[in-house]
């Protein structure tokens, strides 16, 4: 079982990026994407059902971020626009929380490796 994220960069404030995991080995119903800053706990950012009909994010991140996915291809997507300075930090993309707490990254068993994202002022 593996979750592999791909798509950080750097970019300047206002741009975009696509986060990229893509899962082998099983199904994943619920995708969650965390990141963390140096020095800052893991954070949740977003998360989406298998149907891709059930979303959350975090309040700093609505209307800015999108998490999507494609079942065919067993792979989930964070689009980030409006990057903010404060948006720099390594994305992980995790799988299947055990409880109904999506936004609790202590529920999460699989993870990605992290893809880090700066953003310049």
């Amino acid at each position: 079982v593996q979750l592999q994220a791909s798509g950080g960069g750097s970019v300047q404030a206002g741009g975009s990026l696509r986060l990229t995991c893509a899962a082998s080995g099983r199904t994943f119903y619920v995708m969650g994407w965390f990141r963390q800053a140096p020095g800052k706990e893991r954070e949740f950012v977003a998360a989406i059902s298998r149907s891709g009909s059930t979303t959350y994010y975090v309040n700093s991140v609505k209307g800015r971020f999108t998490i999507s996915r494609d079942n065919a291809k067993n792979t989930v997507y964070l689009q980030m626009n409006s990057l903010k300075p404060e948006d720099t930090a390594v994305y992980y993309c995790a799988g299947d929380p055990s409880s109904g707490s999506w936004s609790n990254p202590n529920e999460y068993d699989y993870w990605g490796q992290g893809t880090q994202v700066t953003v310049s002022s």
